[in-house]
């Protein structure tokens, strides 16, 4: 982001790229991160009742029967979405056809089961998705702007961190789900910057 609060695809592109591609080398030879048990102890210890009952909730928003009518919202709401409908669609269906290769090719079995776990499923679609409305949020009034690109970015963190205390998956699928799915957006977002800028991205006043 510059000082006026526009998200530069290119830059997402390149950070969330080459976080992704690290940690996939990474498990690929060595299986593991240091940091993977001691992070999913501590988020593990956060896991009342109630955490994990919340958790449930927030985990639907990495789930493919909320995102499919929430990219069809998407094209409601935002005219820029359905001017290039092609590229958020096509982002949505590569998001997990890319994890789904990339999880046989790595073959990472999940902390508590044999099933393949890297990179997280929910937590690619979700960036993947959330990714998409935040580059979309440049159409809408600086203020609001700000506001749905934060809550964007906390519902991404929100289901990468149910996704490890449902014993789902270790904390590095979950980072390498999320930088897919933002580099992902950032690659829809890149081809759709030929459309002209938001009130975000021009006003000096945008988050």
């Amino acid at each position: 982001m510059t000082a006026t609060g526009r998200v530069h695809p290119r830059s997402v592109l390149t950070v969330a790229g080459v976080c992704f591609l690290a940690l996939t080398v990474t498990i690929a030879l060595l299986g593991s991160i240091p940091a993977d048990v001691s992070v999913r102890q501590g988020l593990l210890a956060l896991a009342s009742p109630a955490v994990v009952g919340a958790m449930r909730v927030v985990n639907r928003a990495g789930d493919w029967r909320v995102l499919l009518p929430g990219t069809l919202l998407l094209f409601v709401v935002f005219r820029r979405a359905r001017q290039t409908w092609w590229l958020w669609v096509a982002l949505m269906v590569l998001a997990p056809t890319l994890e789904w290769v990339v999880k046989h090719l790595v073959g990472r079995t999940r902390p508590e089961s044999l099933a393949l776990s890297f990179p997280s499923g929910h937590s690619t679609a979700a960036a993947a998705f959330f990714g998409a409305v935040m580059y979309l949020a440049d159409a809408l009034p600086p203020r609001l702007c700000a506001w749905v690109r934060a809550l964007a970015m906390v519902m991404i963190l929100l289901v990468g961190m149910a996704r490890v205390i449902l014993r789902a998956h270790w904390p590095s699928d979950v980072l390498a789900g999320i930088a897919l799915g933002l580099a992902l957006a950032a690659a829809a977002g890149l081809l759709a910057s030929r459309e002209p800028a938001g009130a975000c991205a021009s006003s000096p006043s945008g988050g």
